[in-house]
């Protein structure tokens, strides 16, 4: 048998919470817990009419207590609060218009296997505007969405292949000191203790 889908479902006024815990609580995906049972298997439904500050702060809160599986039920979203509801954990968004009890279903299995989902005119418009950060600030920085340079990311793609400092040097027509430095760099800003949890940390995370 399936294993059930802990869902944590909160709202901003007790006639929404009680309304999406009513269409939940017959679906055979999902068993809802209360707050103080939220776990990294979790999946939160969060429902509010517009991304307000109140709603950021809630977002918030919820990623604080390491929530990642937030699906947002929300009355409007333009393209401005794309980014920050992605930045705070929301993995899926739909519009309360479209919240049906399989559509909620289909989101909670897509958030808890690690899968975001955003309507199709919101997704075009979050690819346009990491398209716009792409060109106006990482590009001139040498920077990539994932904060990382070219040169970091080939440094760390020979290491991952086995190559030590001075053949990474050699290879790249840099100094050893240089990819020591670049090294040092990568290792303190994602707060890594050495070259090899480096490359795990950019293996896992997808950057090369």
């Amino acid at each position: 048998m399936r294993t059930r889908i802990p869902v944590y479902v909160h709202a901003e006024d007790p006639i929404s919470e009680a309304g999406l815990e009513a269409t939940l609580k017959s679906r055979p995906e999902v068993i809802l817990v209360d707050e103080d049972d939220i776990d990294d298997s979790s999946v939160v439904i969060e429902a509010v009419e517009n991304l307000d500050e109140a709603a950021l702060r809630t977002l918030r809160s919820l990623s604080r207590k390491g929530c990642r599986r937030i699906v947002l039920v929300i009355g409007s979203l333009d393209e401005s609060g794309l980014l920050p509801v992605i930045e705070v954990g929301v993995c899926a968004v739909v519009r309360r218009t479209e919240a049906t009890a399989p559509r909620l279903a289909q989101l909670i299995v897509s958030a808890a296997a690690g899968e975001g989902t955003l309507p199709p005119d919101l997704l075009g418009r979050l690819l346009q505007q990491v398209g716009h950060l792409q060109r106006q600030v990482l590009d001139p920085m040498d920077l990539r969405p994932a904060g990382l340079t070219d040169r970091e990311t080939k440094i760390l793609k020979l290491i991952a292949d086995g190559y030590d400092t001075r053949k990474i040097a050699t290879r790249l027509c840099y100094s050893e000191r240089t990819v020591k430095n670049v090294l040092h760099d990568i290792t303190n800003r994602f707060q890594l203790k050495n070259r090899s949890q480096a490359v795990a940390y950019a293996l896992r995370e997808g950057l090369i």
